[in-house]
């Protein structure tokens, strides 16, 4: 059951997608993922390179620098 909770999830995510060069390269890397799927190979992370636009990327950037690179004097203790 649990796949089949992900795969609704994944779809959820999908639905959320309002950037159509975004969604041909999720199509894109969809039917190559399905194609390669019988090779037994792992996945290569290049393959997401380029997916973001060029906004896309500095948001994620941003959102990183601000929530994650902190260090707080108190979580140590």
């Amino acid at each position: 059951m649990y796949s089949e909770a992900k795969k609704l999830h994944i779809i959820e995510e999908v639905l959320k997608i309002n950037n159509d060069a975004t969604l041909s390269a999720l199509e894109n890397f969809m039917k190559k993922s399905i194609k390669d799927g019988n090779k037994g190979e792992a996945s290569n992370f290049s393959e997401f390179s380029g997916i973001w636009s060029k906004d896309e990327a500095e948001e994620i950037e941003r959102i990183i620098a601000e929530s994650c690179e902190n260090i707080h004097p108190d979580d140590r203790k």
